[in-house]
């Protein structure tokens, strides 16, 4: 579903500087876009990351990470504006128009499906960690109304299916251009519950007397086990930073002057410095409160505290921003599958009709049957396969380790060298590739012990 390279002269997905959308995002509504796709599931699990690295192993990951999406995207910003030998100068509007034009039609099919399982991937986790909040929230009134235990007994199915319903509305917002509003919203919702989680555990800490943890982290029965663990714990870290998939969209949002790339590195730059600050603040923190204890989620862990009404607080800000996180996500997916079919299928008016709707007290609405049915099946089935594999730690770990060297690593590197004219072996040839495998053995590694880590829950 890639778009095309400069030997097709077919680019279904490319936007040309011909087609007429008016762009007008800044560097604060790219930060925005950023900081609400990147600061959401991930920062709860920073803590549980840093409790099986330890004090020092944890916070050095965080860093290089943190490095290397940053490295990954100046790359990437560069890429956006191309002159094609046949269409003449365009945008490339998405990750897969950048691998496609300069990587050829392979390496493109093959990055299409990684950023497509990648944001599909997302929109799971995002209805996993919203059923733990609302879970929490019903847990917390339960507990302090002193409500029979079976009275409280709610299923996270139930509230990944209500979820799922409000996703299916919001998720008929026509495309990324429409969710300005949603990402700033939802941009402050991450904050809040971040800084209230980090409020919380150093006030536990206080309460305490002291600061819990060690260098090595949580010992555990055998070395084995220690290993396993700590791949799981890199993993949830490499989820952190997951924007590289939707860099080059959120780039297309920007106005121009100033020249876009400039604009995106300004904002990535602010992005992952804010982010970086924010998880060694919420996760040194937390493990500091919890030591040895500290859970899979940050929030779960003070279901008992005296300011449960700022726990729950902080939960349902939880809510809010997955609910545009997973819009900010799917968004660009949904723009890709349609273009496709759009594309191959341009006669059928079941895919190019656009229907002009208006309900009593609302405005006039745009309706694609397509667009409808499409969107509607993709969110049923997110909400299905996390009803089926609701494990928080291991599915975060899962998703950072399968996407992030090939789609943070490997092909903004490659791109960089073709566009680079790098000769082989030369010393910056050597360095980047002797990364690219770094990164590769990163990846497998942590592959191995999150899909260890389901297993094991599943037959748990």
């Amino acid at each position: 579903m890639g778009a095309g390279s400069a030997s097709n002269d077919k680019i279904p997905l490319l936007v040309t500087e011909s087609q007429g959308f008016k762009r007008t995002g800044t560097v604060w509504t790219a930060v925005a876009h950023i900081v609400t796709g990147v600061i959401g599931s991930g920062v709860l699990s920073v803590p549980w990351s840093i409790a099986q690295l330890g004090w020092f192993a944890g916070p050095l990951a965080i860093v290089l990470v943190a490095s290397t999406t940053l490295f990954s995207s100046v790359l990437l910003c560069n890429t956006y504006r191309h002159p094609h030998p046949q269409h003449g100068p365009h945008r490339s509007a998405s990750y897969l128009d950048v691998v496609h034009l300069h990587l050829g039609v392979g390496n493109g099919r093959l990055s299409g499906l990684l950023v497509n399982m990648s944001l599909y991937g997302f929109g799971i986790a995002f209805v996993i960690t919203t059923a733990i909040s609302l879970r929490s929230i019903q847990n917390s009134f339960c507990y302090q109304n002193k409500q029979p235990q079976a009275a409280c007994e709610f299923q996270d199915t139930y509230y990944m299916l209500l979820f799922g319903a409000v996703q299916i509305v919001l998720s008929q917002i026509p495309n990324f251009h429409n969710i300005k509003w949603l990402s700033v919203v939802a941009a402050i919702m991450s904050f809040t519950y971040s800084f209230i989680g980090m409020g919380l555990s150093i006030a536990q800490t206080l309460e305490n007397g002291h600061v819990e943890g060690s260098i090595e982290g949580i010992a555990t029965s055998s070395r084995t086990e220690k290993l396993w663990l700590v791949s799981q714990a890199l993993g949830d870290i490499s989820f952190t930073y997951p924007f590289s998939t939707i860099i080059m969209e959120i780039q297309d949002t920007l106005k121009s002057p100033p020249p876009e790339n400039q604009t995106m590195k300004k904002a990535s730059v602010i992005s992952v410095t804010i982010t970086t600050l924010l998880y060694f603040s919420c996760g040194g923190a937390g493990y500091a409160a919890f030591g040895d204890n500290t859970p899979g989620n940050l929030l779960t862990g003070f279901g008992s505290s005296k300011s449960y009404w700022l726990v729950n607080f902080a939960n349902a800000c939880i809510v809010v921003h997955l609910v545009g996180s997973y819009q900010v996500y799917s968004q660009p997916l949904f723009a890709t599958v349609e273009n496709w079919f759009r594309f191959k299928f341009p006669d059928i008016e079941f895919v190019n009709h656009t229907h002009m709707l208006k309900l009593p007290l609302l405005p006039a609405f745009e309706l694609n049957f397509l667009s409808l049915s499409f969107r509607t099946a993709y969110v049923a089935s997110t909400v299905v396969i996390a009803v089926i594999f609701p494990y928080f730690n291991q599915i975060l770990g899962l998703l950072g380790s399968m996407i992030f060297w090939p789609l943070t690593i490997y092909f903004p590197v490659e791109i960089y060298l073709s566009q680079s004219s790098t000769v082989p072996w030369t010393a910056k040839w050597v360095w980047l590739q002797t990364f690219n495998i770094l990164g590769l053995v990163f990846g497998l590694f942590t592959l191995t012990g999150c899909i260890k880590g389901i297993v094991t829950e599943k037959i748990g």
